[in-house]
Order: structure tokens, then C-alpha cells, then sequence
């Protein structure tokens, strides 16, 4: 085996240049470490603007967009949509009832379960919000067509799922010492 081919960081066909490197592979990781990057500072930056940490924004985010839908919106639900544990969500969703901006109420058929919904106060921060993420947000997917924009949705959700996979794999990988 050739050094080159020794230091490949992807060995499925699909993800190797025509020459069988990965550099394509490798410069579409940097792209994307970079967008997400900024992601995550504009993340920041939101929830600064109403005051709040990156994630109970987008706890708030969550429910506010479930709620109106008429679901009953349970920690389970939010903790999925943004893959964490629900004992996160249920810790961090405790401090936004705190702060006024989320209730909690019992859930109707089962006493056990939360119903989580976003308060007057929450709304209103969220509507100040939006005169700042729509500029935002429009920049930073302002090449997308509609076509790509969906496409790309399509490919983060996959993404995102194989990612546990994955990471589930390095840590088993990890502890036993490579491959």
C-alpha cells in the first residue's frame, strides 16, 4: 500500500476523487466545518439578542414552531429535533420557565408526561427576533435554489442520523484501540 493510500481518510469509492484521494472529500469537510462554524456564531448571536443561551433558544425555537400546530410538544419530542438527552432539554426547559418564557402543564391522557409551550413574554422575544434572523438566515443560504435548499435539507437530515451512527463507531473504535 502506497503512503498516500495509507493516509486516506475515507475508503468508500463514493467519497474518493478520480485519481482515488480524498482531497474532495477533505475540502468539502473544511466547507462544511466552516459553515457550521458560522452557524453556530449566528446561533450565538440570536440568542444573546433575547437574552438567552444557544440552546434554550432553540428549545424555545422548537416549541414555538410545534405548538401552534395544536401537538402537545413533550420533552421527548424537543429533545429529539435537536438531538440531545431529555434530561438536558428537561433542565434547560425548567430555567425558561424560570424566566417566564415557556410553561408546562400535565399532559391530558398522561399524567406523567410535560406539555411544553412558549408564553406571551417568549413570543414577544421571538418576534424581535425575527427581524434579525430573516436577514440573517437569507444570507446565509442565499445561493440555494429552492430545488438545492431542499435537496440540502434532505442530505442534513440523512447526515445527521448517520452522525450518531458514527460517532457511536469512534468511540467503540477508540476504546479498542483503532480498527
Amino acid at each position: 500500500m502506497t503512503l498516500e493510500k495509507a493516509r486516506r481518510t475515507v475508503a468508500r469509492a463514493e467519497l474518493l476523487g478520480k485519481d482515488g484521494d480524498d482531497n474532495v472529500f477533505r475540502r468539502m469537510l473544511y466547507d462544511l466545518f466552516a459553515f457550521s462554524e458560522g452557524l453556530t456564531e449566528a446561533r450565538g448571536l440570536f440568542a444573546a439578542h433575547i437574552g438567552l443561551s444557544p440552546i434554550q433558544y432553540q428549545i424555545l425555537i422548537v416549541v414555538s414552531h410545534a405548538s401552534p400546530k395544536g401537538a402537545d410538544v413533550g420533552v421527548a419530542q424537543v429533545a429529539e429535533q435537536l438531538h440531545v438527552s431529555g434530561t438536558f432539554i428537561t433542565t434547560e426547559s425548567n430555567k425558561l420557565v424560570k424566566l417566564g418564557l415557556l410553561e408546562k402543564t400535565r399532559h391530558p391522557s398522561d399524567g406523567r408526561r410535560v406539555c411544553l409551550s412558549v408564553t406571551e413574554e417568549g413570543l414577544k422575544r421571538l418576534v424581535k427576533l425575527a427581524e434579525l434572523q430573516r436577514p440573517v438566515n437569507d444570507a446565509l443560504f442565499g445561493t440555494l435554489s429552492r430545488k438545492e435548499f431542499q435537496l440540502l435539507s434532505d442530505l442534513m437530515r440523512r447526515l445527521s442520523s448517520d452522525s450518531t451512527q458514527a460517532l457511536l463507531l469512534a468511540h467503540h473504535l477508540a476504546e479498542k484501540g483503532g480498527t
